[in-house]
């Protein structure tokens, strides 16, 4: 089963990978961390892009995340977290790699603006907590682990949340509308979406 995970900032689409590909015992493939590890020839094309801090070309993507499923472990399938973010690379995609389900895990852009403008970073050891949830310190303003004063990251403000769901809709709803996507409720419990997820398997 080859399965793509879509969704804005914030709902959890990096969460439900992980928790999904674990069931299945598949595994989860976040593009990023693919270019950060990947080696070879392609290492030296994904360089002349990342060290010049420009976006890598989403052939060479691809070639990455080809070079990657061939291995053993996606012999039963993977999954893939947040590509394509755009409808080129979609079609970039299914030119080379045969997709079998797409899932989108959705909330409104006002759900993910309270939850993403929630989280506070640990300035020593990078623990994250969340103000707007269950995750919160239990002093406000300090880690728990280490004592130290958190921080809000720049693109954890508002403005800056906004902006990169401007880019969502803009960018990866017109994949969302071209591929016969698997709408889920992101606005629930982790184990809720979980359930709905394997569900829709099941059906």
């Amino acid at each position: 089963m080859r399965i793509v995970f879509l969704g804005p900032q914030g709902s959890g689409k990096g969460t439900q990978a992980k928790i999904i590909s674990e069931i299945l015992n598949v595994p989860h493939i976040s593009t990023g961390d693919l270019l950060r590890e990947v080696e070879g020839e392609l290492r030296k094309q994904v360089d002349e892009y990342m060290l010049k801090g420009q976006l890598v070309p989403v052939e060479i993507v691809v070639q990455v995340l080809k070079q990657r499923i061939e291995k053993p472990d996606c012999k039963k399938g993977f999954i893939l977290d947040g590509f394509p973010r755009s409808l080129e690379q979609a079609q970039e995609l299914e030119k080379e790699i045969e997709i079998d389900k797409y899932f989108e895990i959705f909330i409104s852009d006002e759900e993910a603006i309270k939850r993403l403008s929630g989280r506070r970073t640990c300035s020593k050891c990078g623990a994250i907590y969340n103000v707007n949830s269950d995750a919160k310190p239990l002093v406000d303003g300090k880690c728990d682990k280490c004592g130290e004063g958190l921080f809000q990251r720049e693109d954890d403000k508002e403005e800056a949340i906004k902006k990169r769901l401007e880019i969502y809709h803009n960018e990866t709803e017109p994949t969302i509308e071209k591929y016969d996507v698997i709408r889920v409720n992101g606005k629930q419990g982790i184990e809720s979406v979980s359930h709905d997820i394997l569900d829709k398997f099941d059906s």
